[in-house]
């Protein structure tokens, strides 16, 4: 629900989502960090906030956005081969704003975080990463709230225009709406999209699952020592296979009656 008054309605924010994917099932969704972006360019200028979006997408992770309570997205057209880098940096020229805010990191593809800070170098604005919230702007200036590790926050004071990441300490997004999200508009805009060479002499292939560590079981008493050795391992998708495993099981046992009294 958006508010019933903006609280700066000459404020211009854009918000770069990305589609994102869903971890068990891997159905397209909106992501989780881009989302709560929006939510809070939603809180400082509520549906007077844009969104931006690079490339194609599947149109249904992208209109969960637009559930949100926003109007349209700004689709700018390339297809996976372009860099979206300097994509971004000419409309943003053409069409400024005063923040610009979009997630650490996408859900999938590359996903190395690097497009705000390439983004940010190309415009010559400040870049802030890991915020929590945005409390004010007024005069040029923001104070903007940023997450530090172990629930630590700093204020910090930064001049206007500038491009910020979002943490997920930020306000959760707000559940989307099914008819809001069909109403709203995919706007088409046709750019020059330049081709990222550096991807194209990247090789990629399936990464393998990393190995589970095992349990270091630093055992005090006989007992212990038993119950460890006796021990269903936790992980299910393999063995591990050891030699001797008879014989500690059977000193373990041994131990144990040692300690009982039961032989001596």
């Amino acid at each position: 629900m958006l508010p019933d008054s903006l609280s700066n309605p000459d404020l211009k924010v854009a918000s770069l989502i990305s589609v994102g994917q869903h971890a068990k099932s891997g159905r397209a969704r909106r992501a989780s960090q881009d989302a709560r972006a929006v939510e809070l360019g939603l809180k400082m200028t509520g549906s007077s906030s844009r969104l931006i979006h690079v490339g194609g997408g599947d149109e249904t992770g992208l209109r969960q956005y637009l559930g949100m309570g926003l109007p349209e997205i700004t689709l700018l057209k390339a297809d996976g081969s372009a860099d979206a880098v300097p994509i971004l940096a000419s409309y943003l020229k053409e069409q400024p704003a005063d923040i610009v805010l979009t997630g650490i990191h996408a859900e999938q593809g590359e996903a190395s975080g690097m497009v705000p800070y390439l983004l940010a170098e190309h415009l010559g604005w400040p870049i802030v990463p890991r915020i929590a919230d945005i409390q004010k702007v007024e005069e040029g200036f923001a104070e903007v709230l940023q997450a530090l590790p172990r629930g630590q926050r700093r204020l910090l004071r930064v001049p206007l225009p500038f491009i910020a990441t979002v943490d997920n300490a930020a306000p959760e997004a707000r559940q989307y709406a099914f008819g809001p999200a069909r109403r709203g508009l995919m706007d088409d805009v046709a750019v020059n999209a330049p081709v990222d060479e550096a991807r194209l002499e990247w090789q990629e292939n399936p990464a393998k699952p990393r190995p589970k560590r095992l349990n270091v079981v630093k055992a005090k008493s006989a007992a212990d020592r038993f119950k460890a050795a006796t021990a269903k391992p936790q992980g299910q998708g393999g063995k591990v296979i050891r030699d001797g495993t008879d014989r500690e099981k059977a000193e373990a046992i041994m131990e144990l009656l040692i300690a009982e009294g039961v032989v001596r």
